[in-house]
């Protein structure tokens, strides 16, 4: 199985197209019940998630493999005491021993002048015993050549979808498994965005109105769900160990397990797009 649970709504209202707010703790139990029931095995969560590790540690996380990230470095900070702070305050909220895997939560803290601090910690958690794992997670392929002569991953976390392929279209997708790295990717539905019936979308999205129009109709022509369709789309990449998807109640789960079962591969180089004001949520201007 190679779903992972995001658990981002387990500690913060977040995604364009979640009207119902944070996952309350009783029904975040009920989603990892489910899920592990179904042979998911891991999580993805972050100190920056609001309370995310909290609920999880109070669930209980006995079988499962835990993803966690360290929050960006603050100006000025010791590098490596702020890498251990803060995975001894992720394992002491999770409930863990070791996590299988600490991820800089801001890749970027690699190419900062106390770069070589960054590497220890994470090093110095790895030799402890207190990760089996460690990484980055990227927003975009950019920096990756820089990123890995700095440190070799074990593990990175990429975004990847029908619309933003550029971590496949530049090569990189490929010359990190080559290098054994593990490859876990998020932002499938683009926070929800390439889910939503046209009506809905919001007024910003209008100017890629040609790009929405071959979607709507793919996913009419195929006769097939956005659902399914995107999670076809990262389903068939081979390279991929984890897609990690975000989930907001139980029905939700239940969709993306029965949509999982019936997705196919898509050829989705028509989608393809680099306009960063569409593929980076953090562009989007939606007031």
């Amino acid at each position: 199985m190679k779903l992972a649970i995001g658990t981002v709504q387990f500690g913060l209202e977040y995604g364009v197209s979640n009207s119902a707010g944070r996952t309350p703790a009783n029904e975040a139990g009920r989603i990892l019940s489910r899920a592990r029931s179904a042979g998911v095995d891991t999580l993805d969560t972050a100190i920056a998630y609001g309370d995310s590790e909290k609920v999880l540690g109070e669930i209980g996380l006995n079988g499962w493999q835990v993803i966690s990230k360290v929050p960006s470095l603050p100006d000025g900070a010791n590098a490596q005491e702020w890498i251990s702070t803060n995975l001894r305050q992720s394992l002491s909220s999770l409930g863990l021993e070791k996590l299988d895997g600490l991820l800089l939560h801001n890749a970027d803290d690699l190419l900062k002048s106390q770069s070589d601090s960054v590497i220890a910690g994470l090093q110095q958690a790895k030799s402890e015993g207190l990760v089996k794992k460690i990484g980055y997670s990227i927003y975009n392929p950019d920096n990756l050549l820089e990123l890995t002569h700095r440190l070799k991953p074990d593990l990175v976390q990429v975004p990847v979808n029908v619309l933003d392929q550029r971590i496949v279209t530049s090569g990189w997708l490929g010359r990190l498994a080559e290098m054994g790295v593990e490859v876990h990717v998020r932002s499938v539905f683009l926070q929800g965005l390439l889910l939503m019936p046209p009506a809905n979308r919001p007024a910003y999205f209008s100017r890629w109105q040609e790009l929405w129009q071959r979607w709507d109709s793919h996913i009419v022509s195929q006769n097939t769900s956005p659902l399914a369709a995107c999670l076809g789309y990262v389903k068939s990449l081979p390279d991929v160990a984890r897609i990690v998807v975000g989930v907001d109640n139980l029905k939700h789960l239940e969709q993306l397990l029965s949509a999982w079962e019936v997705s196919r591969p898509l050829g989705a180089e028509n989608f393809s797009c680099t306009d960063r004001n569409l593929i980076e949520p953090v562009n989007w201007t939606l007031q």
